[in-house]
């Protein structure tokens, strides 16, 4: 009984909140609205882009800068938001 109620919870915490876990379609909203999502919560997942996307380059790892890209909205071909990217620094010592 104590596993199904764990599972239950599990389960619940899974499927709660704004789905963000799973992803968004990027093309479910309009280009302002998905940058306000980006925002509001850092980072989010966009499913039909195959990765995530930042509110700004403090969300990105070490060693990795933001670079704008575009994704398609309900209103625009391409919306722009922030990915990040390696950074490489070739220059010699």
């Amino acid at each position: 009984m104590r596993r199904l109620a764990l599972a239950v919870v599990l389960g619940a915490m899974a499927i709660s909140g704004t789905g963000l876990a799973a992803g968004i379609d990027s093309r479910a909203y309009t280009c302002p609205a998905l940058q306000g999502l980006v925002v509001t919560h850092g980072y989010i997942f966009i499913g039909n882009f195959g990765d995530f996307v930042v509110a700004n380059s403090a969300l990105c790892s070490g060693g990795e800068r933001v670079q704008l890209r575009t994704v398609p909205t309900v209103d625009r071909a391409e919306c722009p938001v922030n990915y990040c990217v390696p950074t490489f620094d070739n220059r010699p010592d």
